[in-house]
């Protein structure tokens, strides 16, 4: 609200009036008749002090909702990587749809997604498969995979693979892949038409049967694999079978006796109960004869 307030209204500090300190003034610093005086009306603006208003209570709620959505969202997105099937599965689900999508080595034999076999095993199916391959044109393929989480046993997840990686025919009528599953101890073998023929059901399931569960119960993975590559080979090539490893036979020892050592300890215990009985009953007679006699 704008009020004219007048010379005389206003406080003396406003309008001085004339004192005896004037004088003392140098004369540049006066007030000249031309000069603008304090005499004149002073407008200002005047307005009513009011308290500030309190702040609204909304944007406090507002920020709390906020932090408390953002915490949910957290808790929810954490519990999902926890207790997701799909990521709790791991390497293991990731790694087995890995091989189907990659498709066939290029620059090797073996595809070792359970990390078990040496530079050396590599190297040597790499040799022998290769000869194969140029005097036979038969590739076989040897994978690795530490366990199984889509199919039931390495017999479908083998038909799997040999399917996507040679869909036709024609493509792998002279293929093979040899399945080796560490964890379960087990593995499978197939191919095309031409390859199983070559093969022979027979080799095809003494090496499922023998090289690969055997060896690799007792954790011998490379010598699993490439025993069952030299076997696979020399059926192809028509040479001898070289037969694979022998499961052994674990005997537990029985700690009850036979019926002979039975009858051998008991004769023993019925001499030495019969000796003690005689030492019993002879030496106390000795022993009052030789008081007798001295009286």
């Amino acid at each position: 609200m704008e009020t004219l307030l007048s010379s005389h209204s206003v406080s003396p500090l406003f309008n001085p009036k004339p004192s005896s300190a004037i004088p003392h003034l140098p004369p540049s610093l006066q007030a000249r008749p031309g000069s603008l005086s304090l005499n004149k009306a002073i407008t200002c603006s005047l307005k009513k002090h009011s308290p500030n208003p309190p702040k609204p209570f909304l944007p406090t709620t507002t920020n709390w909702l906020a932090h408390a959505q953002q915490g949910l969202a957290a808790l929810a997105i954490s519990l999902a990587l926890n207790f997701s099937p799909l990521l709790y599965s791991g390497n293991a689900l990731a790694s087995e749809f890995d091989v189907l999508s990659e498709g066939p080595p290029k620059d090797s034999y073996v595809v070792d997604d359970a990390s078990v076999l040496s530079k050396v095993t590599k190297t040597d199916l790499k040799q022998l498969l290769s000869d194969l391959e140029s005097r036979k044109n038969f590739k076989i393929n040897f994978i690795t995979v530490r366990k199984l989480t889509s199919k039931a046993d390495a017999f479908e997840y083998a038909d799997q693979v040999l399917e996507k990686w040679y869909p036709t025919v024609q493509e792998g009528n002279t293929k093979g892949i040899v399945v080796l599953i560490t964890t379960q101890k087990e593995g499978a073998v197939t191919g095309g038409p031409a390859f199983v023929q070559a093969v022979g059901e027979n080799i095809l399931d003494a090496v499922v049967s023998e090289n690969i569960p055997v060896l690799a119960t007792e954790e011998k993975y490379n010598e699993a694999i490439y025993t069952s590559a030299k076997r696979l080979v020399a059926a192809i090539d028509g040479l001898p079978d070289p037969g694979g490893p022998k499961a052994k036979e674990n005997k537990r020892e029985s700690n009850f006796k036979t019926k002979e050592e039975t009858d051998e300890k008991r004769g023993q215990f019925s001499l030495v109960v019969g000796g003690l009985l005689v030492i019993a009953f002879v030496v106390p007679m000795a022993q009052y004869y030789a008081y007798i006699s001295k009286k």
